[in-house]
Parts: C-alpha cells; structure tokens; sequence
C-alpha cells in the first residue's frame, strides 16, 4: 500500500493545532456577538459565475473549479462576501437595515504554498450592509481591533487607504472600469511600473506616481497631503475627505492608526472606499484585511446596497499566536480521568463518569485496563487536573479517592460531593 500524504497545499490541523484554531474561532465568534453579528453557513461549492463576477482576475485565475454531474461549472468558494452578497439579494433581502452577517470557515485557493499561505485556509467574515457612512466602515476596523486583542496578539498595527482617490483620478480622466481594475491589480502586487505604463493620460500618471511618494509623520498629515495632491480632481478630494473622517472615528475610539498607504491597493475588484489590513512585525503577510464595496449587490441583481466587510486569516493568526508564543487562555473548566481500582467495577465507574459529564465535568475513562500506577502515569502526561479512583472499599461507603494530580494530594470524598470537588467549589 503506498504512504498517503495530504494533496499538496492541505494540511491536517494535529490536536494542538485544531485546539489553537477553535481558540480563535470562538474569539471571532465573542466578537460577533459583541458587535450584533448574527452568523450564516453558507456552501463550501457555489456556481462559478458567482464567485467569479467581481473578485478578480487574480483570485479568478486561483479558484479550484470543476464540473458537476449535471455539467454546471462550479468552485470552492475562494472567500465569502459573493456568497454573502448572493444572501442579500434573495434570502435576507427584506431584512431591516444595516444587515450585520458574520460567517467562518474554510476557503480556497490555489496559491503557491509557503509560510503562512496554503491552498486551503481558515477565514472569520463580517459584513455590514446598508449604510454609507464612515463609522459603518470604522466598526470593521475596531471590531478587526477588537479580535486581534482577543487573541492576545501583541505590536499589532493597521494600514489603511482608500481605493475611491485612485479610482476617482481614472475615472475622471476616462479610464474605462476594465482597465482601472488592471491597474489596480497591479498596485496590489506593487508592480506599479507595469500599471502606471496602462495609463495613457500623463497627467492622470503623473499623479498617481505622485500619490507613491507621499508620506506624513502622522497618519492624518499623510491625509491631508493626500487631498492637497489631488486637488484637481473633485471626487478623489472628497475620497480622501471620507478616508479622514473614518481614521477620525477609529482613532478616538482608542485603535491607533499608524500608516496611510495613498496607492494602497487589495486584489478584489469589487472595492470602492476604504480598504485596510492588520500586520504583525513577524510575519510579512496581512492577518487580515477588509474594505467598502457599495456596488457589488446590484452585480447580483440586488437593490444599491452600500456594504463594508472585513476577512481575518485564521491560520495566519494561528501562526502569529505561534512566532509570537501566545498562550491560550487558561481553562476555567476541570478536567478528569476515571480510573476503575478493578475490572470488576467498571459499571460503577462509568456510571460516575456520566454523572460527572452530565453535570458539565470534561472526564476521560481508561479504556485501556492499566494497573493504577500506569493509568496515573498516564493522567499526569495527559495533564489532566483530577483522578477519580474507584474503589471497592469506598464505594461501600459511597465514596471515592479524588487525587489532585498538580498537588500530588489525594483524599477520600462522597460521591454526591464530587462535581463541587473537581470545579473547585468544595473548599
């Protein structure tokens, strides 16, 4: 038989690690709660027209997709907002306004694998629908803010930009939408000789090679020398109005905002405004990263919904808690094994298993018929907080020994006395 690896780009998550993730999902979960998030499931395989229709030619070109056995060209979704989209225009439409959707899960790409980058990969999602204002973008900041700080993640920072001032500067000089996005794709990859040759207007270059240059000793002097360089466009000023007012919010909010990237740009096509990432200095990949995108639910047929949403890398901040040895927080709750003096009480044994469990007690059983001073051994490696020892002479007395396994102390208790025990509330 031959020795069956992951397919390349996969990965299994060992107890460790799938302990970490679900750490950091149920983090993403508090803060959903926190901020009014209700959560969708949404399918792991949708049409490929929808996941295809505005994310761009880059994540276009890295979807797994593939026929199914009704010949309808389908794909692993690559991320969520289409599919969140595709609720908004259908299922969730009627629902009052802002719609606050929080999804998490796994996504697709296929990317060259490397550090912190695979093929298959973990993401939390927020969007906000229906509101155009700049504390609705604000609040995927400072709930981005929020989950990093949950995570217990230390010298974190945010880079944020506008994707409108450079949007604007094309329009304004008539760069059609096809070749705005080629451009931007570009920017993305920071291949900006090669996207700045796309520009035909020498004016329309001249600017945006301008904008590349641009840099304030604060984040909000970046801004202003923003709006002061693109003075000859009305709607790029405006742009960089709204990146000010929003940086204003997030920044008396307590979420200091360290850079301003004026030709920052993210490899989704649908972006419209603000748009932000979240680093560590360990790693050189975002954590994280959002932004606005007010015309992609008329794309699917919806009503003009404004929209603003932000994805978190799971794994990346997995990885991070890793490079950075983050703790998880320690366990409130027990945890206990059994352990049956004789194979002649394991019925009596199981039975107190249950009981423990039933009153919300974690209790591993030994299974595999250890002499005590094995099954001890054993508990100690598993680091397991409490020994339930049965034994014959106890149970007459409708008791056990319960050995604290980090004080090595062990003590004679009853039985009805035991969950208090275990929980600490039996001092």
């Amino acid at each position: 038989m031959p020795a069956f690896q992951t397919a390349r780009g996969m990965r299994d998550l060992l107890p460790e690690e799938a302990e970490r993730l679900n750490y950091i999902i149920c983090k993403a979960r508090e803060t959903a709660q926190y901020y009014g998030y209700r959560e969708v499931i949404t399918p792991v395989v949708e049409p490929y027209e929808l996941l295809s229709a505005k994310s761009g030619e880059e994540i276009r070109s890295r979807m797994f997709t593939f026929k199914d056995l009704g010949d309808r060209t389908v794909a692993l979704r690559p991320e969520f907002t289409a599919s969140i989209a595709r609720l908004a225009t259908k299922a969730l439409k009627n629902e009052p306004k802002p719609l606050r959707i929080f999804s998490v899960g796994s996504v697709y790409r296929y990317d060259e694998p490397q550090r912190g980058r695979y093929r298959e990969f973990w993401q939390s999602n927020f969007e906000l629908m229906g509101s155009n204002r700049p504390e609705a973008d604000a609040e995927t900041i400072l709930l981005t803010n929020s989950l990093i700080k949950a995570t217990g993640l230390r010298n974190y920072s945010f880079k944020i930009g506008h994707i409108g001032v450079i949007r604007e500067i094309l329009s304004q000089e008539n760069v059609d939408e096809k070749a705005q996005n080629a451009i931007l794709q570009l920017m993305d990859k920071k291949e900006y000789g090669k996207a700045f040759r796309l520009i035909k207007q020498e004016k329309c270059r001249k600017t945006l090679q301008g904008l590349l240059e641009l840099n304030g000793n604060t984040a909000f002097e970046t801004v202003e020398k923003i709006k002061k360089h693109v003075a000859g466009y009305e709607k790029a000023v405006a742009a960089a109005e709204n990146l000010l007012g929003i940086l204003q919010l997030v920044t008396e909010s307590g979420c200091p905002i360290e850079t301003v990237e004026p030709v920052f740009a993210r490899g989704l096509e649908y972006y419209t405004g603000l748009v932000f990432e979240v680093y560590v200095p360990e790693l050189d990949t975002a954590l994280g990263g959002g932004g606005r995108y007010d015309r992609l639910i008329e794309v699917f047929g919806g009503e003009p919904t404004p929209a603003v949403g932000v994805a978190h890398g799971l794994d990346r901040i997995a990885l991070a808690m890793q490079t950075q040895t983050t703790a998880l927080s320690p366990r409130r709750d027990k945890r206990a094994v059994v352990i049956p003096v004789k194979q002649e009480l394991k019925a009596e044994a199981l039975k107190i298993s249950q009981m423990l469990r039933e009153a919300g007690v974690s209790v591993e059983f030994e299974v595999m018929g250890r002499k005590m001073a094995k099954a001890l051994e054993d508990a100690d490696r598993r680091k397991v907080d409490f020994a339930v020892i049965v034994g014959e002479k106890e149970l007459k007395e409708g008791a056990v020994v319960v050995r604290d396994m980090m004080k090595h102390e062990q003590t004679t208790i009853e039985i009805g006395r035991l969950t208090e025990k275990i929980r600490g509330k039996d001092e």
